[in-house]
């Protein structure tokens, strides 16, 4: 799912930079989030913001895991509300793994559009 996407000018600080203040926007807004906004399914959405967030969790996951050589693997289905660090800790693995990251940026901001 993530892919690079072209060349930029921005440094690789200044990437992981913007991702990692892309993903604490996120990250942050599910975890204020009540059960019951976290199970409710948006107007226009086919899914539960949970489900949203744990498929982009497994997402930044397997893009990590791709990096690094190794094989992907399913990403388990916690609680709603364990969803927010999920997120978090695959991001992180995500900014560690060297992937491109420009990709996961423009994901991160079509989910918290959907929060």
């Amino acid at each position: 799912m993530l892919s690079h996407t072209g060349p930029t000018t921005r440094s690789d600080g200044e990437r992981v930079a913007a991702f990692l203040a892309e993903l604490d926007r996120v990250v942050e807004r599910l975890r204020t989030m009540a059960e019951s906004s976290l199970a409710a399914v948006p107007d226009g959405e086919a899914r539960t913001r949970a489900h949203a967030a744990h498929d982009m969790a497994q997402s930044l996951a397997d893009g990590a895991l791709d990096a690094m050589g190794q094989p992907r693997r399913v990403l388990p289905r916690l609680s709603d509300l364990a969803v927010g660090d999920q997120l978090a800790v695959t991001g992180h693995d995500l900014a560690a793994s060297g992937a491109p990251l420009e990709p996961a940026v423009e994901l991160l901001r079509r989910l918290r559009r959907t929060l």
